[in-house]
């Protein structure tokens, strides 16, 4: 079973005490579980998958890490994007922080590189009307990518 939860506040209401019930697992502690592995991302909705035994009622559970743009939004102090993002900004974040959540989302991005796959989380900056080191991420993109041609 595949299901968001916010980081450390999952509970034993629906979606996950309705269908882990009948399973006969104990959804008190997959709660504990899922809230003590996610609790490190508070404020942000995380993927989360439940995997049940039926035989021996055992449970695993799989925790992705949040969405880029869950991430950028936190970095940016945030809680949600601009509803205009190309005539509007709502924050800013380092360029750093670019490189901090590439590193973090790792294989989930599709680069090949870190520097492929930060421009993709640029990318995710323009859809949300941030900035990345007080620059619009529309320019910053095009130099790197001009940048990474003259080489």
């Amino acid at each position: 079973m595949s299901l968001l939860v916010e980081g450390g506040k999952a509970s034993a209401g629906p979606p996950l005490g309705p269908a882990l019930g009948p399973l006969g697992v104990n959804v008190g502690q997959v709660v504990a579980k899922i809230n003590e592995e996610t609790k490190q991302f508070a404020g942000m909705r995380v993927p989360v998958v439940v995997r049940v035994d039926a035989a021996t009622r055992a449970f695993t559970l799989s925790v992705g890490r949040p969405p880029v743009a869950a991430l950028l939004l936190k970095e940016a102090g945030k809680e949600k994007g601009s509803g205009k993002p190309k005539t509007e900004t709502v924050g800013d974040v380092p360029l750093e922080a670019i490189r901090r959540i590439a590193d973090a989302k790792g294989e989930d991005l599709f680069g090949r590189t870190v520097e492929e796959r930060m421009n993709q989380v640029i990318g995710t900056c323009v859809s949300l009307g941030i900035t990345v080191g007080g620059e619009d991420p529309r320019a910053l993109l095009k130099s790197r990518i001009a940048a990474r041609g003259a080489r």
